[in-house]
């Protein structure tokens, strides 16, 4: 008997899913609010996927309310694996955000109905913090020297380095992948020798680089000690892994862009990367990375969650959860979130130190200010994204 049709299986009931559209920070994000038959009980979850805001909403309120309504929210792996399988295509960004936004709030449900935080359901903490790196962004060396030396500054002892992608161009606005590849290991070598090595430098190449010349970029960024670099090779490249693996000591980092969790099992079971860069919502909530941050446990791969401005503070919570109660945990991306942010999501992570600190409340610890949210309404998608939008410089689209 399937498990709604069990009467026995307790009196709550799933009333009704909403989504709020909000972008107090310029970027669309996407909340998912699951509510309750009884009073002041629901819950909140991220299904933020910016660029295809409006889509992941479609989804959420035209397919996924109705198949939820007048279901247990306790039920939450037969209701994950029920919607997953729901569209017959499986996967995707649009179909798996809409799938995360209602699965971790089913966990923040879930917790609140026991009186515990998330992580407490996970199994417990392992850790009392959880330490967090930031990006820092120059237009040239020296920019960037002092951008990595503010973000020391306020505390953080891991911090990712880039370069706009302006910057290397050898004639804006075209991008030149073999310059990018002769001057980077420059730019981060002018770094490490200013910030000195007790320091943890990152580098996300953002797959803007052909897969031939990946094995030779990760090699000359050797010198630089990088705690890790990302996505070195683009996603459809992922069997030039070995190659690059092959020509470096410099640990590998993928799988931001990956949208079904069995895309991470052949690289984690091989050990061609250390840190998987899981965006949670993408592969659809807390259910399906809790199993991959068992399946890195088991191979010795680390987790570093994706945690730029598009994930919502609800999404962070998520992720704060995953970390403290993970054995496999490594380092967990960060963006520091604006005072506005902060009154329209109370219970909003901060960084001291360089360490997130994890909430004791229950659920995920996080709440919506819906009336300060609809101040902020949802905007279009920035049409110049520096990375989104390159073209080579014979005028070709640079995919990667």
């Amino acid at each position: 008997m399937p498990p709604w049709q069990d009467d026995a299986a307790g009196g709550t009931r799933i009333t009704g899913v909403r989504v709020v559209l909000t972008a107090p920070e310029g970027v669309t994000l996407v909340v998912v609010r699951v509510d309750t038959n009884v009073a002041g009980l629901y819950g909140l979850g991220c299904a933020t996927f910016t660029q295809r805001a409006s889509a992941v909403a479609s989804a959420v309120t035209d397919y996924l309310e109705p198949a939820l309504v007048g279901r247990d929210p306790a039920d939450i792996t037969d209701i994950w694996q029920m919607l997953y399988a729901d569209p017959y295509w499986r996967s995707g960004p649009v179909t798996n955000n809409a799938l995360s936004g209602v699965d971790m709030a089913l966990w923040d449900i879930k917790g609140k109905q026991l009186g515990v935080p998330v992580w407490q359901l996970l199994g417990g903490r392992c850790r009392t913090g959880v330490p967090a790196y930031t990006r820092a962004t120059g237009t040239d060396p020296a920019h960037l020297v002092d951008q990595v030396q503010r973000v020391l500054d306020s505390g953080f002892r891991h911090v990712r380095c880039d370069i706009r992608p302006a910057a290397p161009r050898s004639a804006p606005p075209a991008w030149d992948p073999d310059g990018y590849v002769r001057t980077m290991p420059g730019v981060l070598a002018q770094v490490r020798a200013a910030v000195g090595e007790d320091v943890e430098l990152i580098h996300d190449v953002h797959q803007r680089v052909p897969a031939h010349l990946a094995a030779r970029l990760a090699r000359e960024l050797d010198a630089s000690r990088l705690y890790f670099l990302e996505d070195v090779v683009a996603t459809e490249d992922v069997e030039w892994l070995a190659a690059v693996r092959a020509a470096t000591t410099t640990p590998l980092a993928i799988g931001e862009l990956f949208t079904n969790p069995r895309e991470y099992v052949p690289l984690v079971r091989d050990r061609l990367l250390d840190f998987v860069r899981c965006h949670v919502s993408a592969i659809g909530g807390i259910t399906p990375a809790w199993r991959l941050a068992h399946l890195c446990e088991s191979f010795g791969v680390q987790t570093a969650w994706h945690g730029p401005k598009d994930v919502s503070p609800v999404g962070m919570a998520a992720n704060l959860a995953l970390d403290v109660a993970s054995p496999s945990f490594g380092i967990q991306e960060y963006h520091p979130f604006s005072d506005v942010v902060r009154e329209m999501f109370p219970g909003t992570a901060t960084a001291r130190g360089g360490v997130l600190g994890v909430s004791d409340a229950p659920g995920l610890g996080i709440d919506l200010d819906e009336r300060l949210a609809a101040r902020h309404p949802s905007v279009p998608v920035t049409p110049n994204w520096d990375w989104a939008r390159l073209r080579r410089t014979d005028g070709a689209v640079q995919l990667r």
